[in-house]
């Protein structure tokens, strides 16, 4: 089947594409700005904003759900998709841990890193776990990918820890919510009212040294936005999923971390010696070898995405 072109949509379809590839930019452009958010909630620690996060999160998305009446799927779900979303909901808190540690650490090139080579992890993982068939531009862009990350270990003098927790950590979040029947809003819902009451739990042990009421009102405003900052790029997400093609969004999603990579370059100055600017090439090189069988390959639905938070198949929660 040949690509629909612009004289082959109607009208309509022509202003609905429109709207979702709208609606997808704002989504990534939320979450490439994320680096500039995190660190006005100091002085609350990453733990502290992480509970606090997960909490508000599960307040906002319940109220979402609420509005929409959609508890039914909730009802629905089987004991063996809640032990999948149990197993989602830790492993998003640990991506969502760890990305915040790693903006308020100034390791925001390093969480980049994370997110470019999320997708290609996502179809590493595919590869060992769904026993999918690699193709050759696949296997190659993957194999750069890690002549990359042996670059940049030298580079740093140490594994990119950061980056490889938040890529692997997302990329099995991903192939585990391939298996729960749940739109994103309701699965990430679902994710934060399993582990909302040990965040709560945590935040009430913390007692005199949570900053939510010591800090000022501002600050527990910026506390309380935690919930809204992480729903509306979801939000505007699955707005643009349901109108635009997946390629698209595939190929919008390279902007969060593109964000993310300037913000932690230009604006916060974290270095850049020549290895490791050889070392995003490389990377950079496998994503355009990826995308490029990707669009090649449309029509046999094969971009591959990880499932998302902070970001990047296309239900995603993001960072």
């Amino acid at each position: 089947m040949p690509p629909l072109t612009t004289s082959s949509l109607s009208s309509t379809e022509v202003h609905t594409q429109g709207r979702g590839v709208t609606y997808g930019v704002l989504a990534y452009v939320l979450w490439g700005l994320f680096p500039a958010y995190w660190p006005l909630l100091v002085p609350a620690q990453p733990i502290e904003v992480l509970a606090h996060r997960i909490v508000w999160s599960f307040v906002t998305l319940a109220i979402v759900v609420a509005f929409l009446r959609r508890w039914r799927p909730f009802l629905d779900l089987s004991g063996k998709g809640w032990l999948i979303v149990t197993a989602a909901a830790v492993l998003i808190t640990v991506n969502w841990g760890t990305y915040i540690y790693a903006v308020n650490s100034q390791h925001v090139v390093e969480s980049a890193l994370g997110y470019f080579i999320t997708p290609l992890v996502s179809v590493g993982l595919g590869m060992i776990f769904l026993k999918e068939r690699l193709r050759l531009a696949q296997a190659v862009a993957i194999g750069v990918v890690a002549i990359a990350v042996i670059v940049l270990t030298v580079d740093y003098g140490r594994l990119p820890v950061i980056s490889l927790v938040l890529a692997c950590s997302f990329g099995v979040y991903g192939l585990l919510k391939k298996k729960v029947p749940l739109d994103a809003i309701s699965s990430l819902t679902a994710e934060s009212a399993v582990i909302a009451p040990l965040a709560l739990v945590y935040l009430i042990v913390l007692g005199s040294a949570n900053t939510f009421t010591t800090e000022g009102t501002g600050h527990t405003l910026m506390i309380l936005s935690t919930g809204v900052v992480t729903a509306v790029p979801l939000v505007l997400f699955g707005a643009g999923a349901q109108r635009i093609p997946l390629i698209t969004m595939g190929m919008l999603q390279y902007l969060a971390p593109v964000l993310q990579f300037v913000w932690g370059v230009f604006v916060v100055h974290e270095p850049m010696p020549p290895s490791r600017w050889i070392g995003f090439a490389l990377v950079w090189l496998a994503l355009a070898i990826f995308t490029f069988d990707a669009v090649r390959n449309r029509t046999r639905g094969a971009f591959v995405l990880s499932d998302s938070t902070e970001g990047p198949r296309v239900r995603s929660a993001s960072s």
